[in-house]
């Protein structure tokens, strides 16, 4: 299953009053880092969403280990952990420079028909690509 990473400057807005990333903005990490993943693979959100294909988040959970600063530099990585049915796992981590592992954790994410609302399989376009990649970076 495919892995990729990417880069990300801890922005003044992205903390709270503690000076450190504010807990909820891991999950928008998270999903940066998703999208870009998807985007990789030639499989981008723009694309399941023009084949009638939503992928809600129906799970998330972070462990969070160290904190981040303002200013820091991270590196985000995500894989696809695991797809059966209707459901897919992303797995991700932020780290910082220094190499600390600043938070892990996944979201599942359910594939829903954009009009009907209710759940369907993996596309077997995605299902191939996410069978035939190694890791990518």
């Amino acid at each position: 299953m495919p892995e990729f990473k990417i880069f990300y400057r801890v922005s003044y807005a992205d903390t709270d009053q503690m000076g450190v990333v504010y807990y909820a903005n891991y999950l928008v990490l998270f999903e940066r880092v998703r999208n870009e993943l998807l985007r990789n693979i030639s499989y981008p959100y723009t694309r399941l969403e023009s084949e009638g294909v939503m992928l809600p988040v129906v799970e998330a959970h972070v462990d969070y280990k160290n904190p981040a600063f303002y200013d820091d530099l991270l590196t985000l990585t995500a894989r696809v952990g695991q797809v059966k049915g209707c459901r897919i796992k992303m797995e991700c981590e932020v780290g910082n420079e220094n190499g600390q592992l600043i938070c892990s954790g996944y979201t599942v994410h359910c594939f829903m028909d954009r009009d009907s609302r209710k759940p369907v399989r993996c596309p077997q376009d995605l299902l191939e690509i996410l069978e035939n990649s190694g890791d990518s970076q």
